[in-house]
């Protein structure tokens, strides 16, 4: 359903979603992504680029067990989101407000954006 790497020499942690999450199925992902987090000594400011190009658009109840179950999240300092999908965009925009947030079509661009040092 995805793929977690945490890139530390970049401070990065790498996201690919690989289908649409059921509702409760999210509260395990986000268990396993802190408890990963935790271990690899990764702390707030990190950046994070998720990759939902093969997700697609999440329902509703999905939205809601994210919302939930990731706050209290570590901050990160940039956020990279890839998606291709018109829909999944204003999903994106309408859930995640955070001033430090990007959406790219590319993972490339979003690598680099993400990298690029702010100034």
């Amino acid at each position: 359903m995805y793929r977690v790497a945490f890139r530390k020499e970049l401070n990065l942690l790498d996201i690919e979603w690989l289908a649409m999450f059921e509702p409760d199925a999210v509260g395990d992902y986000a268990r396993k992504l802190r408890d990963q987090f935790d271990a690899e000594g990764f702390a707030p400011g990190y950046l994070l680029r998720m990759d939902m190009r093969r997700s697609g658009v999440q329902a509703q109840d999905a939205v809601a067990a994210f919302r939930r179950h990731f706050a209290g999240f570590p901050v990160a300092s940039r956020i990279a989101i890839v998606t291709e999908s018109a829909i999944a965009r204003m999903q994106i925009r309408r859930e995640m407000t955070q001033p430090y947030l990007r959406i790219f079509g590319r993972a490339e661009s979003a690598l680099t954006w993400l990298l690029r040092r702010p100034g």
